[in-house]
């Protein structure tokens, strides 16, 4: 089981279902960028997307190499049918061990700020108690995968963050500099996660977070 929570999957005696094996966790570049067959009957997405999980110890320093090899591609969609079929692997984000992440980006896209999709844009940042991040992160994905932000390509990606004292949400978007696209990125998701009226959404470059953590100091030993 810890083996399976550690790679942001149920085991096979939680799931009933075999586990998705190593090997396909580390699947090479080349291939995760292979275009994804759709079988007739099944409902295409706009988009294709591949989700990824990381971990990374609590209070280890974290660089951009490290955070890199953590990354775990679980798999890959393009279809309705498909998305369930791995979603239905996945261990809840409330379960998951602190400093767990899952990031559900476009295909082609990494969860990293240097990616070239990324790097003129920023993401829009919802913290949350504990105990609602696996309803929020559900209905977030769904609108994400169902098109409802209503911003073309705009959108890169989205994380679930958990945390020790709090997780986090957070939607990646091309853009920064354009301010009526990350404005209707807010209020959607304010809609889709039927926020209250004074929740505070935060909105941060992908620049000033490589800035922040640059000026993080090393952790002693």
């Amino acid at each position: 089981m810890l083996h399976a929570l550690s790679n942001g999957l149920k085991s096979s005696d939680d799931s009933g279902e075999e586990e998705i094996s190593n090997k396909d966790l580390q699947n090479s570049e080349k291939e995760s960028l292979a275009p994804i067959e759709v079988p007739a009957g099944e409902h295409k997405l706009q988009y294709a997307y591949w989700l990824w999980f990381s971990r990374r110890s609590p209070g280890k320093q974290a660089s951009l190499q490290n955070y890199d090899q953590n990354l775990k591609l679980i798999g890959r969609f393009a279809s309705v049918e498909q998305f369930w079929a791995l979603y239905g692997h996945l261990v809840r984000p409330s379960d998951l061990q602190s400093h767990s992440d899952f990031h559900l980006f476009k295909v082609g896209i990494k969860p990293m700020w240097e990616d070239e999709a990324n790097q003129r844009g920023g993401k829009l940042i919802l913290r949350l108690r504990k105990g609602l991040a696996s309803r929020c992160w559900e209905n977030l994905v769904l609108a994400m995968l169902g098109e409802q932000f209503m911003v073309g390509e705009e959108i890169c990606g989205a994380v679930v963050s958990i945390r020790y004292q709090e997780d986090i949400i957070s939607v990646w978007n091309k853009t920064a500099s354009d301010s009526s696209t990350t404005a209707r990125i807010r209020d959607t998701l304010r809609r889709v996660l039927n926020l209250p009226p004074n929740t505070v959404l935060e909105y941060k470059t992908h620049n000033d977070s490589l800035k922040a953590w640059k000026t993080v100091p090393p952790l002693k030993s």
